[in-house]
């Protein structure tokens, strides 16, 4: 993560009171890791959909009917529990309508609707220096390959296992979808608030040497209470919006 000032926060003690200026220079000098936040990205664009299905080397594969069509990638440092956030949205999120009509009241297990699971790392491509995607923060293949499968397996015994289907990792698929709308969403685990522990002790300084008086003694060193703590550790929220 970059520094944290620079999400343009204002850290405050527990007490109200805002951090002195020794704190401020221990939490602005605090840094934290970049892959701890924004590597932990489980990504998964979301189609509403009629029907889907996945061929491969014209072999069908999979096909669903009404429900959800699932692309799904895995970032550098995920975890299961970013798999288990984005198995949870997904069949959570609220698509359909009610039977009054009413949009966005219903998710799949509601509708009794099926999920099309679909690997997919391209979606961490990035365009911005020349025209060739960058796919940098994707997972390896082994990673990927091992979260991707606990990502699927996992929307299986979560919701119906004969509802949920697979496509094949690392194959060229032909992907053919009936999109329901059009209505697409795409969702990063990183979209949960993250809460961050800062410690605001300053580092400790090097004793001073004393100065020595006219008759050859030594004075007190102005240090001396340098080994005295002057912050103290506290956790905080970093809303969503803030890591985009």
């Amino acid at each position: 993560m970059a520094r944290l000032l620079q999400f343009g926060l204002l850290v405050v003690l527990p007490s109200g009171k805002p951090l002195e200026a020794q704190m401020r220079k221990a939490v602005e000098s605090s840094t934290f890791a970049k892959r701890d936040v924004f590597a932990k990205i489980f990504l998964v664009v979301i189609q509403r959909v009629k029907s889907a299905s996945v061929t491969v080397d014209s072999e069908l594969i999979s096909s669903i009917g009404k429900g959800l069509l699932v692309f799904a990638g895995v970032g550098k440092d995920d975890t299961e529990k970013e798999a288990e956030t984005l198995v949870n949205k997904v069949l959570k999120a609220k698509f359909w309508p009610d039977e009054n009509g009413a949009q966005w009241k219903k998710n799949v297990q509601d509708i009794e609707g099926e999920v099309l699971c679909v690997s997919q790392f391209t979606l961490f491509g990035k365009m911005k220096k020349g025209n060739k995607p960058d796919f940098h923060e994707a997972a390896d293949a082994t990673t990927a390959r091992k979260l991707y499968d606990y990502f699927y397996n996992k929307m299986k015994v979560t919701y119906v296992p004969d509802r949920v289907k697979n496509g094949v990792f690392q194959a060229m698929m032909d992907v053919e979808l009936k999109n329901d709308g059009p209505v697409g969403v795409n969702y990063r685990s990183e979209d949960a608030a993250v809460t961050i522990e800062i410690d605001t002790n300053l580092p400790k300084k090097e004793p001073k040497e004393p100065k020595q008086d006219q008759n050859g003694k030594k004075g007190k060193s102005k240090d001396g209470d340098d080994d005295a703590e002057t912050g103290r550790t506290f956790e905080f929220t970093i809303p969503p919006e803030l890591l985009a």
